[in-house]
């Protein structure tokens, strides 16, 4: 298995011999956000052109073939194309606000990843509260759209903010309450103690303990993440572009990266706390690297993502916004008095 701490400490070591403490650690902290910012990055591209594939075949057609094998250089020559374009702002702008929002929007995604676990040893930092840092960390997004939509000084930028501030905050209530069975089993917030409860055969993951509290927490993820059937903030049919309407070049990618990012974050936390994150299906195959195990685990449910996307229609605001109070939340709620009921039983 491969270990990040015998690492991280050998490069602490060299550098103290030379630098002051105060230095070293801001070294080690800009050189583990580069790290995760590379393997994130490069994980974009795939998802960007696995989800053109996968779309494509839904819908019997080919998807991008002309640029590089099968289109996999596609995404590379689009990203080329960003970072060349003209970084346009509207003259009646809020050139602060609007010069911000996305990277507080891009920030909000990558500092997710301090506490998601990749592998056995594969984690920036283990905090005793990293269910709640990553819940707090991502409500920043739906500061950052609301900053795009005001700052754009464009009615239809500013519509679709709003709908996503009201869908963020409604969605975020359900999905916070499903997370609480599985942290009353694993009597944890850390997310290393939550995937060890889960060590074993594949039937001692939490998703067949909390099937409840996995579809609710599923499904608010998605409408958190604005992907579709929830991707009111984005509808192009009402609102041109919704809140990055006005946004051009890297503004525009990083608000393009970020969404991706919170997909595989999406992914990822399924798989650390209901699927038994890098541990493997079988104790006879930990030979595999963990790492490998998690990264397969979230690759599928990246797919099943981008399989609703392409299956479900778009709902309307009312639908949206009833669902989540009238449906989602009394189901969560149910699913922690159950959990309860289920501890005090067996």
């Amino acid at each position: 298995m491969l270990e990040l701490d015998p690492i991280f400490d050998a490069i602490s070591e060299w550098l103290a011999s030379f630098l002051p403490p105060v230095v070293v650690t801001i070294v080690k902290g800009f050189g583990t956000a580069g790290v995760v910012l590379g393997v994130l990055s490069l994980f974009v591209l795939f998802f960007i052109w696995m989800e053109r594939k996968v779309s494509a075949h839904m819908q019997q057609r080919l998807g991008p073939m002309r640029t590089g094998w099968h289109g996999a250089l596609q995404t590379v020559a689009d990203a080329v194309k960003l970072i060349q374009k003209e970084d346009l702002v509207p003259s009646d702008a809020d050139r602060a606000v609007y010069f911000w929002a996305p990277v507080v929007c891009f920030a909000a995604a990558l500092m997710a990843y301090l506490v998601i676990p990749f592998g056995e040893g594969l984690i920036v930092q283990d905090l005793n509260i990293g269910i709640l840092y990553v819940i707090a960390i991502t409500t920043f997004t739906v500061v950052s759209l609301l900053m795009a939509g005001w700052g754009s000084n464009n009615k239809w930028a500013l519509l679709g903010g709003m709908r996503s501030a009201a869908q963020i905050v409604s969605y975020e209530v359900p999905l916070s309450m499903s997370l609480i069975g599985t942290i009353m089993i694993a009597e944890s917030l850390s997310m290393i103690t939550i995937v060890e409860s889960q060590s074993g055969p594949f039937w001692n993951w939490f998703v067949f303990r909390q099937p409840i509290g996995f579809i609710v927490y599923f499904i608010a993820a998605t409408a958190e993440a604005n992907r579709t059937p929830f991707d009111i903030p984005e509808a192009e049919q009402e609102l041109v572009a919704g809140f990055n309407v006005e946004y051009s070049g890297m503004k525009f990618a990083m608000f393009f990266l970020a969404e991706f990012i919170n997909m595989f974050t999406i992914s990822a936390l399924a798989v650390t706390l209901f699927f038994g994150g890098w541990m493997a299906p079988f104790p006879f195959l930990d030979f595999i690297p963990s790492w490998i195990w998690f990264l397969a685990k979230a690759f599928t449910s990246v797919f099943v993502l981008m399989w609703f996307r392409w299956t479900y229609p778009r709902i309307r605001v009312d639908q949206l916004m009833g669902f989540a109070w009238k449906f989602l939340l009394p189901l969560a709620f149910l699913n922690i008095i159950l959990t309860g009921i289920g501890i005090y039983i067996f």
